[in-house]
């Protein structure tokens, strides 16, 4: 759910940009923003946002947000992108509100102390755990889902004890000014803020010092993300997007199939980092395949997508043209229609579509689906193996071992078998990237853990201190084999009699 590759032809954080300054921590000079991220520092610091009953108390007040300006998300998404009241709904509100549900249930347990196992020389002691915050985070966000996306890894931030700067996308300009204007009067504005920046300002925001960046968006930005944030050696999480591919084989329902990845594909126009990229099948599939596409969309929109009530827009004119390019790919069999004045791109279906054709080499991000022709799974399975790792891989058949043979011979950053997109809404499932498609993962606890530093501690006793005196000089065999039994963690039986 997030941009592609350079989808807009926007000018990423970072370029143009001259040398960042030298490091010297917040107080930056110059830096527009570090006066904000050495106060929300010290907020930290001070120890508030550490106690339960604060998390909690800001994320209820997140939930109180969600449900007092829910007509206010769903028109702000509607201007946007005339995203349907449908979707919005359901993918800004209801997930958001699964992931705060589920860490609000869960918290409690989330945070405590986890004890480990000890060693025979430790058995005395406490070996444990300790989940820490990071500190001042900052959250990036992409403008496809706009509430979605900074919600849920905020839900987790503030879950982990964290002070959040929260950067909405510039590009969705009315999602941007509900977050900057609504939600601030919700959170306690000592420890959370909104920033609304373009490329420029975001550039200057990101040479400042973070404890960890959460970053939403295409590969090409990620990099920059990620090299400024390697200036300070802060962590990232990056989610990013990806060629996601969809094997249908020949042994499968056609009708469901086509009704999953029309919906996949074709939801918020399109414009989600987890549709279905392209379609692999064989030449006897791709026949029964279009006529049930063909079908299917029909029943979604109406004869014409453009009147339906269910359909959306592209987001801006860049975007709109970028997406015009890739329609010169393979040959039109669906769809194909455009409108440059309502930024409208009919839900389309591409054939004779080539490996190196452009549609083929960036994430789509828009209502087109392309398909590739592949005498069998195995050609396909090859073919997935041969392109950078997809954010997530789709495998349809009504042979359980088929959907298993793609998934064990495959690498991506997730997996649904025979549906699209459903994977994403389990708060109990990490949704993440692997290579080019992202680094990390979030959802649920996964979330929470990303935002959490596990200290790995151990608290000894003042006292007993001839069981320490075998470890200090002078050293002997005798005092070594003892050391040894006392601290060897021994391998298991190989096999084990019944």
């Amino acid at each position: 759910m997030q941009q592609p590759t350079e989808p807009s032809g926007e000018q990423p954080p970072g370029s143009g940009a001259g040398k960042a300054p030298e490091d010297n921590g917040d107080a930056m000079s110059g830096n527009p923003y570090a006066e904000l991220v050495s106060r929300l520092r010290a907020a930290w610091l001070s120890g508030k946002t550490r106690p339960m009953e604060y998390r909690v108390a800001q994320l209820e007040a997140l939930g109180r947000f969600l449900d007092e300006k829910q007509q206010d998300i769903l028109e702000a998404t509607t201007a946007d992108m005339r995203k349907p009241f449908f979707e919005s709904e359901f993918s800004e509100i209801l997930l958001c509100k699964n992931e705060l549900h589920e860490t609000l249930n869960n918290l409690s347990h989330w945070m405590k102390d986890e004890h480990v196992d000890k060693s025979l020389v430790t058995s005395l002691d406490s070996a444990f755990i300790r989940k820490d915050p990071y500190g001042v985070v900052l959250i990036i966000g992409p403008w496809n889902c706009p509430i979605h996306l900074l919600m849920v890894p905020l839900i987790g931030a503030i879950a982990a004890g964290n002070c959040v700067i929260i950067k909405p996308s510039e590009i969705t300009k009315n999602s941007q000014t509900l977050m900057a204007e609504g939600l601030p009067s919700y959170l306690d504005k000592d420890c959370f803020t909104v920033v609304t920046a373009g490329v420029e300002e975001t550039t200057r925001l990101l040479e400042n010092k973070f404890d960890y960046i959460f970053f939403t968006g295409s590969p090409a930005v990620g990099r920059i993300v990620m090299t400024a944030a390697a200036k300070h050696l802060t962590p990232v999480t990056l989610e990013l997007g990806g060629k996601n591919p969809c094997y249908v084989s020949d042994s499968c329902d056609v009708q469901n199939v086509a009704r999953r990845v029309a919906w996949g594909r074709f939801v918020n126009t399109g414009q989600t980092c987890v549709a279905p990229n392209y379609v692999l099948c064989s030449v006897e599939m791709q026949e029964k395949l279009l006529p049930a596409l063909r079908k299917v969309i029909t029943e979604f929109y109406g004869p014409n997508p453009q009147e339906s009530p269910d359909f959306g827009r592209i987001v801006g004119d860049k975007q709109f043209q970028r997406l015009q390019t890739l329609l010169r790919s393979g040959r039109v069999v669906i769809g194909g229609q455009t409108d440059e004045k309502e930024r409208y791109v009919a839900p389309t279906v591409l054939v004779d579509v080539q490996p190196s054709d452009p549609i083929m080499h960036e994430e789509v991000f828009g209502p087109i689906l392309p398909i590739v022709i592949v005498a069998n799974m195995d050609e396909a399975i090859d073919f997935i193996n041969s392109r950078e790792r997809p954010l997530v891989v789709y495998a349809f058949s009504s042979d359980d071992k088929v959907v298993n043979q793609v998934l064990e011979r495959t690498s991506s950053g997730g997996f649904c078998g025979n549906d699209t997109l459903m994977h994403v809404t389990l708060t109990s499932l990490p949704f993440g990237g692997i290579g080019d498609s992202g680094l990390g993962m979030h959802h649920g606890k996964f979330t929470f853990d990303t935002f959490t530093h596990h200290r790995g501690c151990l608290h000894r006793n003042m006292g007993r201190e001839a069981l320490n005196a075998l470890r200090y000089p002078p050293y002997s065999q005798q005092k070594l084999g003892i050391v040894r039994v006392a601290s060897e963690v021994k391998r298991k039986d190989a096999c084990t009699l019944l």
